[in-house]
């Protein structure tokens, strides 16, 4: 087997049973979990980083939902991750035009961010006639938000809020569907 700093680790899991002793090649070696992202099942799997590249997934064995098991698209995630065809920056294709081209993540999230400024000053519906009032209401009909079913109740309850503070009244979520 080859021992070398670079070589990826086949089982993550090579430590003795009862925790002591430390597991070949750990040395600037960093694991976490995290969730398995093609589905809503939201299955645990463990990852090894060294110096910011991605050396191993494989699944959790301690998560309740999956027990070290993975599909074979939750398998599959090491290969998309690590792909060289796998897009690592933002992409944008102007109207009308036929090829992408790459942007910064600043300018992503800004063109994002005008975008939703300017829909919701446009659509922005600020009272509604209830009988023979108006009453406020301080919303716009015309953004959506969708969460997902991996989130956690903390992140589920901050994109609501977001949601909310943007003025958007359809908040859904994944797990409803």
């Amino acid at each position: 087997m080859d021992e070398s700093r670079d070589a990826p680790v086949q089982n993550l899991s090579e430590s003795p049973a009862d925790g002591s002793g430390t597991p070949r090649s750990t040395v600037s070696r960093r694991e976490f979990t995290t969730s398995c992202n093609f589905c809503s099942c939201g299955c645990g799997m463990i990852a090894a980083v060294r110096d910011g590249k991605l050396l191993t997934m494989e699944g959790d064995y301690d998560h309740i939902v999956n027990r070290g098991s993975l599909c074979v698209k939750g398998i599959s995630m090491f290969a998309t991750h690590t792909s060289p065809s796998r897009l690592t920056t933002p992409r944008y294709r102007a109207p009308g035009s036929d090829h992408w081209e790459d942007i910064s993540w600043n300018d992503a999230i800004t063109r994002v961010a005008q975008k939703i400024r300017k829909t919701r000053d446009a659509t922005w519906i600020a009272t509604e006639k209830v009988g023979d009032k108006e009453v406020p209401v301080n919303r716009t009909d015309a953004i959506g938000f969708m969460g997902g079913a991996q989130n956690t109740n903390e992140e589920c309850y901050l994109f609501q809020k977001a949601a909310r503070l943007l003025g958007l009244a359809y908040v859904e979520h994944q797990a409803r569907l």
